[in-house]
């Protein structure tokens, strides 16, 4: 793991979707399109807003996010929405977007047609990760239903559900995180510093992030 540390979230948010934004160019130099992997959430709101002007061959990108609640995408719960909002406008709107949602009432109807979709976007060129104080990451939450099976199996695609989570969640698995050819997270704040710290010492089962701690670039500001 190696830890970038900011004078502060702005500053981070920029350095950040500059650095997003060469990987996925340089990607593009030697393949015929890229994927990129992101987190949903309120913290990567300011990466997306840089990162959407920037002129890239977005056609030849492939979107998709690491997790998805399973609701519609005009719910406010839906990061689909938030994507749409911030990331999938101005020059990024060229991109090709795959959901991790299809209307049905519980993702497991859907789940063999979402991976399907993706199978052919791995391995993720570039992808960007959150991490919450509880040490999860994507939708791989301890203490979650299928826990065991985001962790360790070879699925690329599970359902999760967890406690506290008020919906069912989609979440690409630790399998396909970790195969992700660069891989970044975003935190901001002491709680998520002190938790980082913390998952360092932990199992997968305790802190999931722990099981893609290694070659990953983590950034973090105070604020």
């Amino acid at each position: 793991m190696q830890l970038i540390e900011y004078p502060d979230a702005e500053m981070m948010m920029i350095d950040l979707a500059d650095k997003l934004a060469s990987e996925l160019k340089n990607s593009l130099l030697v393949h015929d399109h890229a994927s990129f992997a992101v987190p949903g959430g309120t913290t990567p709101g300011p990466i997306f807003d840089s990162l959407c002007a920037v002129d890239l061959d977005w056609a030849r990108v492939r979107v998709m996010l690491t997790d998805e609640r399973w609701v519609p995408e005009d719910s406010e719960r839906s990061n689909t929405r938030l994507l749409r909002e911030r990331l999938l406008i101005d020059c990024a709107a060229d991109a090709q977007y795959l959901p991790l949602y299809a209307p049905a009432e519980t993702p497991e109807e859907k789940l063999p047609e979402l991976a399907r979709a993706l199978e052919p976007e791995l391995p993720i060129s570039v992808m960007l990760l959150g991490m919450g104080a509880d040490m999860h990451t994507a939708s791989i939450f301890p203490g979650a239903d299928q826990l065991d099976l985001a962790l360790h199996g070879d699925e690329n695609l599970v359902a999760m559900r967890a406690p506290g989570a008020p919906e069912p969640r989609i979440t690409l698995s630790a399998k396909v995180l970790k195969s992700a050819m660069s891989r970044h997270i975003v935190i901001v704040g002491g709680e998520k510093r002190a938790a980082l710290e913390k998952a360092r010492h932990l199992p997968p089962e305790e802190a999931p992030v722990s099981a893609i701690l290694s070659g990953t670039k983590v950034h973090w500001a105070e604020r």
